[in-house]
C-alpha cells in the first residue's frame, strides 16, 4: 500500500526578468501589465510511490529540486501540474523555524508548533517533559527563540515533531545541524518510528546517512529523477558521478 503516490508532478516559477530600482516603479509596470517573467521549471514529470512503513531516501545537488518537492508532499504548495496522494497525517521537518515564532519562548513555541502540527493542546501537556527532556533543553525553555543557535531550534522541532508518531515523517537536512550525538539520538528515534511502522522521507547530503537509514533512494537532477532504486546502487551511481 502506498503511503504517497506522485503521478506527473511539475512545479513552475515566474521569475522577473527586469531590474525594477523601486516599488513605484514596480507597481506601475504591474498596473501596466509590462512586467516580463521568464518561466523556470523546478521539477519536471515527477513519478514515484512511497510504501507505507518505508524509508525514502532523495539525493541531488542544492538546486536539483528537492526541498521543492518535499514542500508539495507537505501540501505547503501546489504543483503546476500533476497530483500528489497521501494516505495518512505527515509531520513535517523540512525547514528551520517553520511553525515557530522565534520572539516567543521555547516553552510557549512547544504548544504553538504542537498545534501546527495537529496536536490537542492536552496531547502537548501530557509529552511536554519527554519532548523537553529529548532535547535537552530545560535550562533555555523560558528564552526567546530568536536567541537561539540553529542545533537548538532543529531540537526544539525534532522532538515536537515526533513525539506523537506520525503516518509520515518528512525530513530535509534537518540532522545534519547540531552535534553528533544528538544527531545520533535523532537517527535512534527515527530508527524507533520505522520499527513502529511509520514512512519516512529524508533529504540529506550525507551518503552514509542514507545508506544507515533508507530502503531505496531517488536521484533527482535539474528537476528531472535520473534513478530511483536500491539504496546501495543509486547512492553508489550518485558517487561515482563527482557528487
Amino acid at each position: 500500500m502506498s503511503a504517497i503516490k506522485v503521478s506527473n508532478v511539475e512545479m513552475h516559477f515566474n521569475m522577473n526578468k527586469e531590474k525594477i530600482d523601486n516599488l513605484k516603479e514596480y507597481f506601475i509596470k504591474f498596473a501596466k501589465g509590462q512586467l516580463r517573467y521568464e518561466e523556470f521549471i523546478a521539477l519536471r514529470n515527477i513519478s514515484f510511490n512511497v510504501n507505507k512503513g518505508e524509508v525514502f531516501g532523495i539525493v541531488g545537488l542544492n538546486g536539483s529540486g528537492k526541498s521543492t518537492l518535499l514542500k508539495i508532499l507537505s501540501g505547503i504548495i501546489k504543483p503546476t501540474k500533476g497530483t500528489v496522494e497521501v494516505n495518512g497525517l505527515i509531520a513535517p521537518l523540512i525547514e528551520l523555524g517553520a511553525g515557530f515564532d522565534l520572539d516567543l519562548t521555547a516553552r510557549e513555541n512547544i504548544f504553538l508548533n504542537g498545534s501546527i502540527l495537529g496536536f490537542y493542546k492536552k496531547e502537548i501537556k501530557l509529552k511536554f517533559d519527554e519532548i523537553v527532556n529529548f532535547a535537552e533543553m530545560k535550562d533555555f525553555l523560558d528564552i526567546p527563540m530568536k536567541n537561539y543557535s540553529s542545533g537548538m531550534i532543529a531540537r526544539i522541532g525534532f522532538s515536537v515533531a515526533t513525539i506523537v508518531d506520525p503516518d509520515i515523517l518528512i525530513i530535509d537536512e534537518i540532522l545534519s545541524v547540531g552535534d553528533f550525538i544528538f544527531q545520533q539520538k535523532c537517527e535512534n528515534r527515527i530508527n524507533n518510528l520505522i520499527r513502529n511502522g511509520i514512512t519516512v522521507i529524508i533529504v540529506s547530503h550525507s551518503l552514509s546517512q542514507i545508506e544507515r537509514l533508507c530502503d531505496r533512494v531517488m536521484w533527482l537532477q535539474n528537476g528531472k529523477i535520473n534513478m530511483i532504486g536500491n539504496t546501495k546502487e543509486v547512492c553508489k551511481a550518485y558517487s561515482n558521478n563527482g557528487q
